[in-house]
């Protein structure tokens, strides 16, 4: 007897998921428990099984499509079998032609022509720019990005992605293959544009949660934010020692070094290591710190469990493990969510302060600038430190200010002096 096969529930998030390919074809043979594609949820590309042996009779949802959780994405069955009657219970559109839902492509649109300015009648007629195109280029925006930052002509390269998307990997093997360099162009005074063109995308799972998450927070949670500046000579000092001690080549990270600062100043602010439920403040024994982390068209946050209970090293180790496996979509739900409390560094892309926003249901989220050398007064005298500017956003459900100002001068003062980590 044919079967639905249902969109399931990979994350303890998911509401939608997309199919990023399927792993078998229209009559291939499944056994129970095989994987038969993979789904990109709202933080990962997960892995989906099979719950019973048969044959794959019928895509519903192809490579690149959405479907809701319990939506059907397939038909499985016996060979031949006739399953024309599951479609029609599933909808009556879906035994029409238009039963396969396709992921929207990107629509380009391109203005018309501004007219060419008033001439002499003597005068001929300005010939019509002209552009060779190959037609529709579907790229993402970290792909178009890379191509521009490295002069990867993006018409050269076959995307690897749904429906042959450009994606980040392609610009890289580019990248190393020696890719086709952007062509010159030689710039017309004389010619006169129009409106840019544009062209749109459909979001993905990822953009989608963080969009939703993110208006969930900034509209309903009541922020306020925080802001201090940082000596980090000190810290730099005893980063270069511990990375002049490592072996193979590793090396800590100043990130590493606030991640475990924060982790134990949370521990003597438990309100700052808190989540506001509808009747109650639920306190947190240990520090489970989120790092964020940029990936293909968004973020996401690896967890870091008891920092509070772990060294410089191990943090270092588990930061890099996670933010690799978060670039290639293989995180396990149990290793992006539960945090509690998140931190958020651009410093390393020269921001030198900025303000984030809470990641519900944690209390607060530090924003972490660039250390920057900077003149000050010390002592009377002109002198030169390494400052850096950091940012916290608070729940005042939770917290109060002064709380919160605590909490930035325990943070402070293990930064500028390392040592009281220890205690």
């Amino acid at each position: 007897m044919a079967n639905k096969i249902l969109m399931p529930k990979l994350s303890p998030t998911m509401e939608e998921g997309q199919i990023a390919r399927w792993l078998k074809k229209e009559g291939e043979t499944i056994e129970a428990n095989e994987t038969i594609a993979e789904v990109d949820t709202d933080k990962a590309t997960m892995e989906m099984t099979s719950l019973e042996a048969g044959t794959l009779l019928k895509i519903i949802v192809p490579a690149g499509g959405n479907a809701k959780l319990g939506q059907t994405i397939g038909i499985i069955g016996k060979p031949g079998e006739d399953f024309s009657a599951l479609l029609i219970e599933e909808s009556p559109v879906e035994a029409k032609k238009e039963e396969t839902p396709k992921a929207e492509e990107p629509k380009l649109y391109v203005p018309p022509t501004a007219p060419a300015p008033p001439t002499a009648k003597s005068a001929p007629a300005p010939a019509t720019p002209k552009v060779a195109t190959r037609g529709r280029v579907i790229v993402s925006p970290i792909a178009a990005r890379m191509a521009a930052e490295h002069g990867i002509d993006i018409n050269s390269i076959a995307g690897s992605g749904p429906g042959g998307r450009i994606v980040k990997r392609d610009i890289e093997e580019a990248m190393n293959g020696g890719g086709a360099k952007a062509p010159s162009f030689s710039y017309t005074p004389s010619a006169v544009y129009g409106a840019s063109a544009f062209r749109e995308e459909a979001t993905t799972k990822m953009r989608q949660v963080i969009a939703s998450r993110l208006a969930e927070s900034i509209g309903p949670i009541p922020t306020f934010y925080l802001t201090t500046s940082i000596e980090m000579d000190n810290a730099l000092d005893l980063r270069a020692k511990i990375n002049a001690e490592l072996k193979d080549g590793e090396k800590i990270s100043v990130n590493d070094i606030i991640v475990k600062g924060a982790s134990q100043s949370l521990m003597k602010h438990p309100f700052v290591n808190a989540s506001y439920r509808d009747n109650a403040i639920r306190f947190y024994e240990d520090a489970d710190i989120g790092v964020a982390v940029a990936v293909e068209d968004g973020l996401i946050t690896p967890v870091i469990r008891s920092a509070n209970k772990k060294g410089f090293v191990d943090i270092s180790r588990e930061i890099k493990s996670l933010a690799a496996k978060a670039r290639e979509r293989k995180l396990q739900p149990e290793e992006y969510t539960g945090a509690t409390f998140s931190i958020s560094n651009l410093g390393m892309f020269g921001i030198t302060e900025f303000t984030a926003i809470i990641n519900p249901p944690e209390a607060a989220i530090l924003a972490v600038g660039s250390s920057t050398p900077t003149p000050m007064v010390k002592d009377g005298v002109v002198v030169v430190r390494n400052i850096m500017n950091v940012t916290l956003s608070c729940d005042h459900r939770v917290i109060d200010g002064a709380t919160g100002a605590k909490f930035l001068q325990t943070f402070k003062s293990m930064m500028e002096q390392p040592a009281l980590m220890l205690i």
